[in-house]
């Protein structure tokens, strides 16, 4: 009778270690909690309202004084050309006029033997900055005819800013959530599902490019400058736990 009790005490040592060990196993093996990928894309278009033109006046003359007085004369011809093209004087902004010494080469013989002081040239550089972008537009394309005056002016093209581009951004990244929300919905609902709680979400670069065209997209982002009306864009990508039903 002894050993009889002792067989069943073993048996049942032996199914409660199987129960235990099947427990674990069935803990271990459940199918982790499923997730959809999915990208979402903001997009939208706008006309900038800002415009920033640069360009340089360049002066040349043997005595220093000479050259300074040359140079007054061509800034001062130069703001009152914009002026009567209805540009804000306020808008023009001139930096720290930048001095060289010229030399020429002295050849004898056909041989080189040297430099001679030839004078001095002085750069000026201006900048318009203006919300009233036709006109400083118009203004900025008519700079050049200056140079039938005797004034050596180079312009640089236009730049176009958004002043508002932080707002645009902003309401860009809730839709490009928004959508990649309701992207994931669509799936889940496809496969028989509920779309979960929000695991992770990450935006991409925005990239702003001329309204119309097929300028590139770069991977650190791009920003387009030479294009009044532009497109800005950026995707999120999100991923969303899924609930089975």
């Amino acid at each position: 009778m002894g050993n009889l009790w002792k067989y069943i005490i073993i048996a049942v040592g032996f199914v409660l270690a199987a129960i235990v060990v099947a427990a674990a196993y069935t803990e271990g093996h459940k199918p982790a909690q499923g997730t959809i990928s999915v990208t979402g894309l903001g997009e939208t278009e706008f006309t900038s309202d800002l415009i920033v033109i640069e360009g340089h006046i360049t002066v040349e003359a043997y005595e220093a004084a000479d050259a300074y007085h040359n140079l007054e004369r061509d800034r001062a011809k130069t703001v009152e050309f914009l002026a009567s093209k209805g540009v804000n004087e306020e808008t023009i902004s001139f930096e720290m006029p930048n001095t060289n010494e010229l030399f020429r080469s002295i050849y004898e013989n056909g041989d080189y033997i040297g430099q001679q002081f030839a004078g001095y040239q002085i750069t000026l550089s201006f900048t318009i900055e203006s919300a009233d972008v036709d006109t400083t537009e118009s203004a900025a394309r008519e700079l050049p005819s200056l140079i039938a005056e005797g004034i050596d002016i180079h312009v640089f093209n236009p730049m176009y800013y958004y002043t508002g581009l932080e707002d645009v951004k902003l309401e860009l990244l809730s839709a490009a959530a928004a959508d990649a929300r309701e992207r994931a919905a669509n799936i889940a609902k496809s496969s028989k599902s509920a779309l979960g709680e929000l695991k992770l979400s990450r935006a991409g670069v925005f990239q702003i490019t001329a309204a119309t065209g097929d300028e590139e997209f770069s991977a650190g982002g791009s920003f387009n400058l030479s294009s009044r009306e532009k497109k800005a864009r950026v995707t999120v990508r999100s991923e969303f736990f899924i609930d089975e039903k």
